[in-house]
């Protein structure tokens, strides 16, 4: 299997659909090319290799570029203000059937991680996304600090260390983080910890009145998941990991009970 085999290929098969050419899965079901033959070792893209056949790729091929895969997912986190999950690519293909479906997301933008890394690229070339560039910071593995980036986007604010809980197995270890409140104002302490019960007890033990559990979000990022709502309050931060928050605040906190 070689470049010129594969390319007379999409050009017999395009010309067989009318001049217009195959999708990739539509291609392979009729060659018996699958996509291991040409990716990474030809093209990155299946819109690369039509263009190089002569032939311009149908609209729903362009709508799958990394590139605007990218813009979309962008334009998601900016209409939610939070960080897209798997839940929230399948619920907008299914309002919009324009709208790449979620495996889409992965197979072509690769892990959380890339994908992060990805957005923060398109945060730092295209000017007026720093509200997006904040929400992926920590998912990209952007040391988080105060001030601003080079690129001018918002650094997460820092956590303080320290009373985390037992538990931590590495970055990637599920834990949890938390929603508490302290008396009967609006101070609301959001934390992380892999051992729920003996950081409420920890944190109990520090306050002059008692503490209440409010809710818990189960994730496989604890740190990053942390840092999202530390930045999304980051206005209503009193001290440290406190903040003053409204009904409507923790009403959003509690839509949450996993995120992996």
């Amino acid at each position: 299997m070689n470049r010129d085999h594969v390319i007379s290929e999409i050009q017999r098969t395009a010309t067989a659909n009318g001049g217009v050419p195959l999708g990739r899965r539509r291609f392979e079901r009729e060659t018996g090319i699958d996509r291991h033959a040409w990716y990474g070792k030809y093209w990155t893209c299946w819109s690369d290799a039509v263009r190089e056949a002569g032939l311009e790729p149908n609209t729903l091929q362009k709508a799958h570029e990394p590139s605007l895969l990218t813009e979309k997912l962008v334009a998601l986190t900016r209409s939610l203000g939070r960080l897209p999950v798997l839940a929230d690519l399948l619920f907008a293909r299914n309002h919009d059937p324009t709208f790449p479906c979620r495996d889409t997301f992965i197979r072509r933008l690769g892990s959380r991680s890339e994908r992060a890394r990805g957005v923060l690229a398109f945060c730092q070339q295209n000017a007026g996304y720093d509200d997006v560039a904040a929400i992926w910071s920590a998912v990209a593995g952007v040391a988080p600090g105060p001030g601003t980036s080079s690129s001018g986007a918002p650094q997460l604010p820092s956590s303080p260390g320290g009373g985390r809980g037992a538990g931590a197995t590495g970055a990637n270890a599920f834990g949890y983080v938390y929603l508490f409140k302290h008396g009967r104002g609006r101070e609301y302490k959001i934390g992380r910890t892999h051992n729920p019960l003996r950081r409420e007890g920890q944190v109990a033990l520090e306050l002059p009145n008692e503490l209440q559990p409010i809710h818990y979000i189960r994730t496989d990022d604890p740190r990053g998941i942390e840092c999202y709502w530390h930045a999304r309050f980051r206005t209503k931060r009193k001290r440290g990991e406190w903040f003053a928050l409204t009904a409507d605040d923790v009403r959003a906190f509690k839509r949450w009970k996993r995120i992996h």
